[in-house]
């Protein structure tokens, strides 16, 4: 029995051609700046979404620090959605390896910050506060997409109140798909954007973070700070150009079977959240773990929460979103 694994798109293993892509990839020391392929996806991501440089690291994780710290010094402020990875999700790396002070806000039903709020929450030029110096926004947003218009708004907020913008855009293509545009539309309102290669788009490992070319040469410093220099990254980054050429127009197919998912467990009685992207919240109460036991036995992954998440993604196809309509059906008969 084949296993369906709905926990997160970070779940999907490489296709035959992008193995086939890594294991003839050009390589060299990156941490001296000479692996061709690194290179080369640094220099293409930077040129499509509108960026002076970037930068190949492990994870959007440490994607996310660097880009904070390099936008920050000690005892600067970010202000953030409770709810954003960068606060909630990354360890607090921003705290306790920046030491900068996050300053969240409540997060709104369609994914953005009051920028109302965000203007309440900036500091006085005093030595009493810590110095506001960046807003962060995140997109998706627990699959919500950031309207063009409300990016144009906070650019501009941000110009007015001298703050730096940057963009948590793990999901960026899933939002570019959804609004039908090219990701560089979404990219030009931010001073930096981290976007990850390892999740709808596939690839095994990987996000690079765009900037100028100070913020990435002070990102690039503290990537090895950090210990996130790679030798023959290569590789890797093999894998990340194959996702870009490859692995963008299919994101569609991930959104559809989201709906899908979404419009059948609303038929069957469930609470669901509105769908954009990729994915899928359910309100399961006090049921979350039984779900989970439920759906294991029948070769379904899920985590458990009380407001379930399911994320589609390529390793998952229409035939067994059916197979887990099905599954919840008969969950719900019991």
């Amino acid at each position: 029995m084949s296993v369906i694994d709905l926990r997160s798109d970070t779940v999907t293993q490489p296709t035959p051609a992008m193995l086939d892509a890594m294991t003839a990839a050009d390589t060299g020391d990156d941490v001296y700046g000479e692996d061709p392929t690194v290179n080369r996806l640094e220099a293409e991501l930077a040129k499509r979404l509108g960026f002076a440089a970037a930068l190949f690291v492990p994870t959007g994780t440490m994607s996310n620090l660097l880009g904070l710290m390099a936008h920050c010094e000690r005892g600067d402020e970010y202000v953030v959605g409770q709810q954003a990875h960068t606060y909630k999700y990354e360890g607090g790396g921003a705290a306790v390896l920046g030491s900068i002070q996050p300053q969240p806000l409540e997060v709104q039903a369609d994914g953005s910050l009051d920028l109302d709020q965000v203007a309440a929450a900036i500091k006085p030029d005093d030595f009493h506060f810590a110095r506001t110096r960046l807003l962060a926004l995140e997109n998706t947003m627990q699959g919500k997409v950031l309207p063009l218009e409300y990016l144009a708004r906070a650019r501009q907020f941000t110009q007015d109140h001298g703050l730096q913008l940057h963009l948590d855009g793990a999901r960026l293509y899933n939002a570019a798909v959804k609004l039908g545009v090219d990701a560089r539309e979404i990219t030009q309102h931010f001073d930096s954007v981290s976007v990850c290669l390892s999740k709808g788009l596939g690839a095994p490992v990987g996000s690079v973070l765009c900037g100028s070319a100070e913020l990435i040469g002070k990102a690039r410093r503290l990537r090895k700070m950090v210990g996130g220099g790679m030798r023959q990254a290569g590789l890797l980054a093999a894998a990340g150009l194959y996702a870009l050429d490859h692995n963008v127009e299919r994101l569609a197919d991930d959104h559809a079977n989201a709906q899908l998912l979404a419009e059948g467990l609303r038929e069957a009685g469930f609470i669901v959240e509105p769908v954009q992207t990729n994915m899928v919240y359910v309100q399961m109460g006090d049921k979350a773990e039984a779900i989970k036991a439920f759906a294991a036995e029948r070769g379904i992954k899920l985590s458990a929460a009380a407001r379930l998440r399911m994320v589609t993604h390529m390793d998952v196809n229409r035939s067994q979103i059916e197979q887990v309509i099905a599954t919840f059906v008969e969950f719900s008969r019991k």
